[in-house]
């Protein structure tokens, strides 16, 4: 396969603007190649090492993973959704950068990437080798990333950064609250088949682990915010049809639960984040209690 290239300025998400497959509509190896496909389109420091090591893990995994890797020099992120804005509110770049990029869904002109791109060679290979042996992808991945390269590096290759990058790895040790086994976030199939409450809840953080739910000290939530120590509790019940009466009976039993999902959440050392499909929900919950931090999803049934 020839490498392959994009014009100045290229919005490598604009293609389709609808969503990619979910996590359970792909197979591994489906899995690994749609990944290897999405991220040959980004410029790699490494060459794509990190990418084909990482190609069979969810793509929200992957981007967290790899995100150091990144030539952040030549990427350029967007927030069209604004999602990542409202969910990283107060935090760093990186936080935002990194949330666009693992979004599981392609969205368009969320990613820019500056000059001409040749895909890095190590993913090239790898998707070279999916194409003439698909049946021993394993034992060709694992090839691919422990023999050593004869290639010459490519033209538009920077030199790595010997110092600080403007965007550090994402901290991958342990800390103090994570060490409890309790703290540990557990992945768990989501519950119930609400299927319109798990696209929101999968999407709009975006969610760590798609299809999933997690449990952190004893409690179930909705999602694991991808690069942030940061749990979900997700609600899309049509709330604004309903009665005075209703609402108001509503919004005590959720704030009694919400109450119990923070102070497991805070005792573990997360942030907890409410997110409502309308702003009359957010606005109930804050005259409940003002001290959560709730967004609106927009996510509709």
């Amino acid at each position: 396969m020839s490498s392959r290239a994009c014009a100045a300025l290229l919005l490598f998400f604009s293609a389709c603007a609808t969503s990619a497959p979910g996590p359970r509509e792909l197979g591994p190896r489906a899995t690994r190649l749609a990944n290897l496909q999405r991220a040959a389109e980004l410029p790699w420091k490494d060459d794509g090492r990190c990418v084909v090591r990482e190609a069979s893990q969810p793509w929200p995994v992957l981007a967290e993973r790899c995100f150091h890797a990144l030539d952040h020099d030549r990427v350029r992120f967007n927030d069209p959704t604004r999602r990542c804005t409202v969910a990283s509110a107060g935090a760093a770049a990186l936080g935002i950068g990194l949330c666009v990029l693992a979004a599981p869904e392609i969205v368009v002109g969320a990613v820019v990437v500056l000059g001409v791109v040749v895909v890095g060679f190590v993913i090239e290979e790898a998707l070279e080798a999916y194409e003439l042996r698909g049946s021993n992808w394993e034992d060709e991945e694992a090839s691919l990333q422990t023999k050593p390269t004869l290639r010459e590096p490519s033209a538009n290759r920077k030199p790595e950064p010997t110092g600080q990058d403007a965007f550090p790895p994402v901290p991958t040790e342990p800390t103090e609250q994570e060490r409890r086994p309790e703290c540990r976030p557990i992945p768990v199939p989501h519950a119930g088949n609400d299927a319109a409450h798990n696209t929101c809840a999968d999407t709009f953080p975006p969610n760590r682990y798609p299809g999933m739910d997690v449990l952190v000290n004893g409690v179930r939530f909705d999602a694991l915010q991808v690069g942030a120590r940061v749990l979900w509790e997700i609600k899309t019940h049509q709330f604004d049809t309903y009665n005075a009466f209703v609402q108001r009976q509503e919004i005590e039993r959720e704030y009694a639960q919400l109450r119990r999902e923070r102070a497991a959440a805070a005792a573990c050392g997360y942030k907890f984040v409410v997110g409502v499909s309308t702003q009359a929900h957010r606005v109930a919950l804050l005259r409940r209690d003002q001290s959560f931090t709730i967004v609106v999803t927009d996510c509709r049934r």
